[in-house]
């Protein structure tokens, strides 16, 4: 489906920008690879479900417990204090394997190096409504 955008998007996009929008397009999509040409090779993802993993880990895991994704782009920020750190917030309608659908608003935190390679995400999300929905399905 591609993933919907709630603002305009500008030819002024920097670096840090670009490479977000590849990364919702990629998870949109269920791209791995296309994921992880984001993330540099020892990148970490904190997620409020499945902990601190390897990035080359978490993603499979998310994609082998799911059967569509579909992500609606609400804004980018990046930091303004001087940081390579820039948010992403979007509304996340997430269907499992089994066909459980979860639909909730999140925010992942990045953190880039020096060569403009995300380096930690961190997934922030209100879990009290999904615990009970997903449980263990792709823990």
């Amino acid at each position: 489906m591609g993933v919907r955008h709630c603002y305009v998007q500008g030819d002024g996009m920097n670096s840090i920008e670009r490479s977000l929008e590849q990364y919702f397009e990629a998870l949109d999509t269920g791209d791995v690879k296309g994921i992880l040409k984001v993330f540099s090779e020892d990148a970490r993802v904190s997620s409020p479900f499945l902990g601190d993993l390897s990035a080359s880990e978490f993603f499979p895991r998310v994609f082998a417990a799911s059967s569509a994704s579909d992500i609606t782009l609400f804004d980018v920020l990046v930091s303004t204090r001087g940081q390579p750190r820039a948010i992403g917030y979007f509304r996340y309608d997430w269907t499992l394997k089994d066909g459980t659908q979860v639909h909730f608003d999140a925010a992942d935190v990045f953190d880039f190096n020096a060569a403009g390679e995300v380096v930690r995400m961190t997934i922030l999300y209100d879990t009290h409504p999904l615990r009970e929905t997903v449980g263990d399905k792709y823990a």
